[in-house]
């Protein structure tokens, strides 16, 4: 991610997973960004990963 368009962009997709609560994007542009999601169940690994890759992006 290289901008707040680009966190905003991976946060909705984020939110729209079952559970989620909140999404925190630690923007670091031009390098790794963190993203920390809270959920009252826990959320896979492999929907976190789809939910991400379909807002265009890849986990690192």
């Amino acid at each position: 991610m290289t901008c707040g368009h680009c966190a905003g962009v991976v946060t909705s997709a984020l939110q729209g997973l079952p559970g989620v609560t909140d999404v925190l994007v630690d923007l670091t542009p031009g390098g790794v960004s963190t993203v920390t999601v809270t959920s009252t169940a826990p959320v896979s690994a492999e929907d976190v990963d789809a939910a991400v890759r379909q807002a265009g992006y890849r986990l690192a």
